[in-house]
């Protein structure tokens, strides 16, 4: 009996090597620190630090220190990382809860965080709800926060941000997050417009990159 729970121990060590538990220091809307460890938050992307939104009058507001401020309140409790492995940084992408409460997810249904497509769909149905609601970064217009780490300038006029384009292809919508969303440029004179929904471009007849 003591030779199977011996192994049974040696077993679960590599599992948990892979789970984090510990108070968190906050670094930015989506990244926080465990000891040594940083954490960048699974699925999800912030708006970054300097970064400015619009409010629903049009108004600057800074969305990403709001964003950082409320990852801070709810991590105040232990926090739990699980890992989805490791980004190109060697950061540990995890889901982390504080409180019973997924943190990832509460940030994106708050509207303080993108559901972050390009890596994870995770927190898309998060995101629909936030955006539906105008909360948080969908109150006015804002920058994709990898447009704006990466200085792409086009902004969508308002809060309906879903690129539809034409091209050889024919009319084909982006979601903010995917792959080519950041570098496609939106030409009204060409017939080219904006989407508030998914069902709104596709009862115009687009239909979505990749189909």
């Amino acid at each position: 009996m003591v030779k199977w729970v011996l192994i049974g121990l040696v077993l679960a060590l590599p599992a948990q090597a892979d789970v984090l538990l510990g108070h968190a220091r906050v670094v930015d809307g989506d990244t926080l620190a465990i000891g040594a460890q940083k954490v960048r938050l699974f699925g999800i992307d912030a708006p970054e630090h300097d970064q400015l939104c619009k409010d629903a009058e049009g108004q600057d507001w800074p969305c990403g220190r709001a964003a950082r401020d409320r990852l801070v309140a709810l991590t105040s409790d232990l926090v739990r990382c699980e890992s989805r492995g490791r980004d190109r940084y060697g950061r540990l992408l995890g889901v982390c809860s504080a409180g019973g409460r997924d943190v990832n997810a509460v940030l994106v249904s708050e509207g303080m965080a993108e559901a972050y497509r390009k890596y994870a769909l995770d927190y898309v149905a998060e995101e629909g709800a936030a955006r539906a609601a105008h909360r948080g970064i969908w109150a006015g217009a804002h920058l994709a926060p990898e447009a704006f780490r990466h200085g792409a300038a086009q902004v969508a006029p308002g809060a309906c941000r879903i690129k539809g384009n034409i091209s050889k292809k024919g009319q084909i919508f982006h979601l903010p997050g995917t792959r080519d969303y950041d570098r496609t440029k939106i030409d009204p004179k060409k017939g080219e417009r904006w989407f508030c929904t998914e069902a709104e471009a596709l009862a115009a007849g687009w239909r979505p990159m990749g189909s």
